[in-house]
């Protein structure tokens, strides 16, 4: 066998020539490991099974001295270092790493109830830690009826016997709670049961989204699991012109980007003082907010200058409107100094699984859609287009705090200087509906007069919640109808009908679309000389740097390469047998998945295709529905795929095997994605790649599914086209052979293929055939 000496001189001896180069540079790239990052199950090897990987101790060689090595770490992996518990003595945590993560904070809304029942269904009695948790009511607010009264009646007992901070119906929108009173704090880790939980990552606090069963979890032992997401940096050059806004950045980021570049990765946000002092808190959190939309799982900025300035602006208002509360005030100039005193940043020499840059001086207006993050077009062309408009929406957690309404009323205050002072009315034929993100941010627009602008405009005001963003209430778009909204989501059908046409855009745009009756700007974009288009790429924008760092990409490729090569002949040498006097068997050749007791070794059935990619949740769950409790298993598989495709219903069969695109499950963080599909009695899913966040939701919920990005190639190929159907019985059949992790299809011509695929281990069977995490964590407690 290769002495793992000979192996640890080659491998360093291969390493040599970038030595010189690692001392030159802040941060490496390192994209070849970040393609095994997004596996839909873990992969970890059986005898792995009882801990997490990241906290196992390393055995120390009884020949060679231990060395301890200084590890870079990025922001994101130091603040997972702050909240991970039970790691071993002097581990530092990297990407791909699973920990037991305690959050600082744990943030539930219209969903408190469900995760509630959750909650006492595992036999939990009592909240771990009562100060951990905060319920907010945000969704469904217009809803009246007295089940969802009910509803909220419940949540706010079950919050005042646990002791928990509890915002009734009205006080805001989660995520903007979140982050005016101070949960969301610099450098914690803070999950919310919600998929714009990125959002905290604008105030450089780790937002991440957790689903209903891990909230429940968290509240029962203020603990739940989690896996470092490959961690990409986005740099920004230059400066944000006039009339460009943070909505702007994201809008153009998720469509010019949008080849899943950054799916389910952590981002952080970063670039020289100057030019992030051009980005204000207010912009930094629609940024973060978006990252959810772009397919991250974070969107992390620095704890700056900027964050500070924003953070002693409440601290001074705090302590000059409630002088009483003290130092037990959220915001404290004192909490402020001990943040600023040693704040976390990334360590030079980091490790990165992909950079991007943006010149923000490159940057021009853009509009999303329709129907779509990922088209954005810059807004002087779709002006030209002359689309007239139904709707506007000035709501949401993205872009309706006091900063946007002003925005917002400065265009019509603009439009008054040309109308004789008076504020000018919305055009006819236009409905233009407003929702503060909160009542703190309604009453600040209020007292400055903008937000009784808007009303003198015409505007319909809505109370501080999600309303429409999500589909629900007053205002939502009709069929062939085409609405421009300052919110963060336009799948189709998430704001009404699955035949009207949504887009995205900035508070400006969206009022002056109000203003003119079609999709147009307020004319505030100032083009800087010797703009001719956005620019943007792989690296840090910053030709010396990304030269050295493409030069070090090259390098190492060749050291992977050469590891695996090693690696390969020492797994040869070490697992061959040397006797040959008992026969192999058929198994002998290839790796063995143990499979537990009555748990199936293969699943098999015929391929229904979805020829589509970025199929998100409310796609296969629409979010009409999301938030009705008493939906019956009956209704929710009638419904299923509903928004995709109104047809599958009478399409799909009990036992089929769904295959679909990639970024299958893409959205929010609705379990009834999962459940909806075992509803309709279809036990695997199979895609090119899945959401991270539906991913959990899938083992949480017992439902199974594997990726095989060959299939979906050859299934294209085979039904693709022009008329390709949303829907489709292929009559080929799948068999995925759990034991010998692969998949073995039969096309319909008779013509048979296999492909491996990654590894169900047993403590994931486990949960599965439990029924799901929550009834195997009541196991545990009963057991």
């Amino acid at each position: 066998m290769i002495h793992p000496v000979r192996r640890a001189l080659a491998v360093a001896a291969s390493r040599a020539p970038r030595q010189f180069l690692a001392a030159s540079r802040t941060t490496s790239v390192r994209s070849v490991r970040a393609a095994a990052a997004g596996s839909y199950y873990s992969t970890t090897s059986r005898r792995l099974q009882d801990a997490f990987p990241s906290q196992l101790e390393n055995l120390a060689s009884s020949t060679l001295p231990k060395v301890v090595p200084q590890v870079p770490q990025t922001l994101t992996e130091k603040i997972v270092q702050s909240y991970s518990v039970g790691l071993a003595p002097g581990k530092k945590v990297k990407s791909g790493d699973y920990v037991t993560l305690q959050p600082h904070h744990c943030m539930t809304h219209d969903n408190s109830w469900p995760v509630a029942m959750k909650f006492m269904s595992i036999g939990a009695s009592k909240i771990h830690d009562n100060r951990q948790v905060v319920m907010t009511l945000d969704h469904d607010v217009q809803n009246k009826s007295e089940a969802n009264l009910k509803k909220y009646r419940q949540i706010e007992e079950f919050a005042n016997t646990h002791g928990v901070d509890f915002y009734p119906a009205g006080r805001g929108i989660g995520h903007q709670i979140m982050v005016e009173e101070g949960y969301a704090w610099p450098g914690t880790v803070t999950v919310a049961s919600d998929s714009h939980s990125n959002m905290y990552g604008g105030v450089g606090c780790l937002g991440t989204p957790m689903v209903r069963t891990d909230a429940a979890s968290i509240w029962a032992t203020g603990k739940t699991w989690w896996q470092i997401p490959p961690i990409a940096k986005v740099t920004f050059t230059g400066l944000l012109p006039p009339g460009v806004t943070g909505k702007d950045v994201i809008v153009a980021l998720c469509g010019l980007f949008n080849n899943d570049d950054v799916l389910n990765h952590a981002i952080e946000f970063t670039g020289a003082e100057e030019t992030m002092r051009s980005i204000t808190v207010d912009d930094r959190l629609t940024i973060a907010n978006m990252t959810t939309e772009w397919g991250a799982l974070s969107g992390l900025f620095p704890i700056d200058a900027v964050l500070a300035s924003w953070m002693r602006a409440k601290a001074t208002v705090t302590a000059m409107e409630h002088p009483e509360l003290g130092d037990k005030a959220k915001f404290t100039h004192a909490k402020i100094d001990a943040l600023l005193e040693n704040p976390l940043v990334a360590d030079p020499g980091a490790t990165y699984a992909k950079q991007l840059y943006l010149n923000l001086s490159t940057l021009s207006p853009f509009v999303a859609g329709p129907n779509s993050v990922k088209i954005a077009t810059p807004l002087k062309d779709l002006e030209a287009q002359n689309l007239k408009l139904d709707k506007a929406y000035l709501v949401s957690c993205t872009n309706s705090r006091a900063s946007d309404i002003a925005a917002a009323a400065r265009v019509f205050k603009d439009a008054a200087a040309d109308n004789n002072g008076v504020i000018p009315k919305v055009a006819p034929g236009v409905k233009f509906y407003i929702a503060a993100a909160s009542i703190l941010e309604q009453k600040q627009a209020e007292d400055s007069g903008d937000w009784q602008v808007l009303l003198d405009a015409g505007a319909e005001p809505l109370p501080s919640g999600c309303g429409p963003c999500i589909g629900l209430g007053t205002g939502l778009l009709e069929p062939g109808e085409i609405g421009i909204s300052a919110s963060n989501r336009n799948f189709k059908g998430r704001m009404g009908s699955t035949d009207a046409k949504a887009y995205l855009a900035s508070p400006e745009v969206v009022a002056a679309s109000a203003l003119q009756g079609k999709i147009a700007g307020p004319g505030w974009y100032q083009k800087p000389e010797g703009v001719e288009k956005v620019i943007i790429g792989e690296g840090n924008g910053v030709v010396e740097q990304d030269k050295a760092m493409s030069i070090e990409d090259a390098l190492d490729k060749i050291i992977a390469e050469a590891e695996s090569l090693i690696a390969a002949a020492e797994t040869e040498t070490e697992t061959s047998t040397p006797s040959s006097s008992s026969p192999s068997s058929p198994d002998s050749e290839e790796s063995l998945t143990e499979i537990l007791p009555g748990f199936p070794e293969a699943i098999s059935g015929e391929i229904i295709f979805c020829d589509a990619d970025n199929i998100n949740t409310d796609g296969i769950y629409p979010g009409k529905y999301t938030y009705q409790d008493n939906i019956t298993p009956s209704k929710m598989a009638e419904v299923c795929m509903e928004n995709y495709d109104p047809s599958f219903g009478s399409i799909a069969r009990a036992g089929d095997i769904l295959v679909t695109g990639f970024n299958f499950g893409c959205g929010s963080s609705r379990e009834q994605a999962a459940t909806a599909i075992l509803a309709k009695q279809i036990p695997l899913v199979v895609s090119g790649s899945f959401g991270n966040i539906f991913s959990r939701n899938s083992i949480n919920n017992a439902l199974m599914g594997v990726e095989v990005p060959k299939l979906v190639q050859r299934l294209r190929e085979e039904f693709g086209g022009e008329n390709k159907a949303l829907t489709k019985r292929t009559g080929w059949k799948l068999t995925w052979d759990v034991r010998r992790s692969k998949v073995v299809v039969e096309e319909a011509s008779g013509k048979k293929w296999e492909q491996k695929v990654g590894e169900l281990p047993p403590n994931v069977q486990e949960i599965i055939a439990r029924g799901g995490l929550e009834k195997w964590v009541k196991s545990q407690i009963e057991a």
